[in-house]
């Protein structure tokens, strides 16, 4: 089939090359032509794993195309797919829709007789349906139909997520365009994928309801934790119990710093934004934005309390800043929060991320950007773990101990060793379960470690209580 997608972003990108990959022939069309420019180069500008490959694969293949312009087709085209950014309104309300309606009328300009417009990107329900007049009102002639293919691609995983994914979900009620569709994706079928035939509307809400849930999972998982840490629990241990319940299931119950990224963020406002439009309640949606949104700006105190309550002045070296692995996305990316919270308290920060580095700089004009995790932790007092990179987990302790003016590690992810970092000198805090201290060393050594400094780190609560920061809640910390 031949299929032209708009946009050229992380969604428009991986559906291309992977219907490439299905053996269909694409063009890819953006009007950044510097991005063009790279694309044809071979230069991919975003960070997925697989990705290039594949892109060089099916170009080679003459598969896979790009363009700066949306070309004249006619019914030669089986289907025009909506790509494009739809980020969050500068009231951080719903989603801007402009991208959108801006690509429909390039299509009204330049389709002729017939066309399927499949909305690929994601849109509040009822989009669709504006869409459909919008281009009646360009195009009168044209007869235009449009359908919904929400993506469910999650960074990092995202080429695995399109060519083994749950499910695909085709909302329209156009018997042609449902006909059409499913062809595209015969050979994903054939492997036993679900086709799900829905409306229009409700393939549209599908993939916000998706996310939120999977939102709200975080934030419960998260609140748990905080309990755990009160009554002296383990959250791993309780995460595990309760995911092996078949209902519930293990994704998405680590508990952490909160979701960022540019999905659940975006996407669960939006959901909300919608649900106001239409004089509906979701109290556990908004419950579930303002618990994450304070669970990232509380990760700054949490620091302060491992570091005895005061961090002014002092070394923080910060590991990750990408909002997850695998992607160099750092957009509401948790470690913002935290280092703006450190940095606002009068902490010195130096940060390491394999991939996000370059999108942070402008970000974070005030930090020390570092070339390896031990550049990190050279004279830090604190270390603090954002992002679980595979990258972090086969450091050398013992080498960071020994850089570090105080051996104390922060892990946000749960996801260090910590007996390993234990034995090495450090004192663990993690999430949700008690911190992980050294083992008792001859007087003689811990004299020498902590000479000319006032308590050691490791002077911690053993029932995994935090000390309260000796900063009030209307201080920078507080996130207020």
């Amino acid at each position: 089939m031949r299929i032209i997608i708009i946009g050229s972003g992380y969604v428009g990108l991986v559906s291309g090359a992977c219907l490439a990959e299905l053996g269909h022939e694409v063009l890819c069309v953006d009007t950044d032509l510097a991005k063009i420019a790279r694309l044809k180069a071979g230069d991919i500008p975003i960070f997925e794993p697989k990705l290039a490959e594949m892109i060089r694969r099916n170009g080679e293949r003459d598969r896979l195309r790009f363009a700066d312009c949306l070309p004249a087709f006619g019914p030669e085209i089986d289907a025009v797919f909506i790509a494009v950014g739809t980020p969050p309104l500068a009231n951080g309300g719903g989603a801007n829709l402009e991208a959108v309606f801006g690509a429909a009328r390039d299509i009204a300009a330049k389709a002729k007789q017939e066309v399927l417009v499949v909305i690929k990107s994601t849109v509040p329900a009822g989009t669709g349906d504006a869409v459909e007049r919008l281009l009646r009102r360009e195009q009168p002639a044209l007869l235009a139909v449009v359908a919904s293919n929400p993506e469910f691609l999650r960074e990092g995983n995202a080429i695995a997520d399109f060519m083994e994914p749950d499910r695909i979900v085709i909302g329209t009620d156009d018997v042609g365009a449902r006909q059409t569709l499913s062809r595209l994706y015969t050979a994903l079928a054939d492997i036993g994928t679900p086709l799900l035939q829905v409306g229009r509307r409700a393939a549209e809400l599908t993939k916000y309801a998706a996310n939120a849930f999977l939102a709200i999972k975080i934030a419960f998982i998260n609140e748990v934790a905080d309990l755990c840490e009160a009554i002296d629990a383990d959250i791993d241990q309780v995460a595990r119990g309760v995911g092996l319940d078949g209902r519930i299931g293990q994704a998405f119950l680590e508990a952490g710093p909160g979701y960022g990224g540019s999905c659940f963020p975006k996407d669960s406002a939006a959901l909300l934004a919608t649900a106001q439009d239409h004089a509906v309640s979701l109290r556990l949606i908004e419950s579930t934005i303002a618990a994450n949104d304070a669970r990232k700006r509380a990760m700054g105190r949490r620091v302060a309390a491992a570091m005895g309550g005061e961090v002014a002045g002092r070394v923080v070296g910060v590991l990750g800043l990408t909002f997850k692995p695998n992607t160099d996305d750092i957009r509401d990316a948790p470690a913002l929060a935290l280092i703006n919270s450190l940095e606002r308290a009068g902490a010195r920060v130096r940060v390491y991320d394999p991939r996000g580095m370059d999108n942070a700089r402008n970000l974070l004009p005030g930090v020390t950007f570092t070339t390896s995790p031990y550049h990190c932790a050279e004279g830090a007092d604190c270390l603090v773990l954002a992002t679980q990179w595979v990258d972090f987990s086969a450091l050398d302790a013992a080498r960071l101990a020994r850089l570090m003016r105080a051996p104390l590690l922060v892990d946000l992810r749960n996801s260090a060793d910590a007996a390993r970092f234990a034995e090495a000198g450090f004192a663990v805090h993690g999430i949700g379960r008690r911190p992980r201290l050294p083992p008792a060393r001859p007087v003689s050594m811990v004299l020498r470690r902590t000479a000319g400094r006032f308590a050691p780190p490791s002077a911690r609560p053993l029932n995994g209580a935090v000390p309260a920061p000796s900063l009030p809640d209307a201080s920078p910390l507080s996130g207020s």
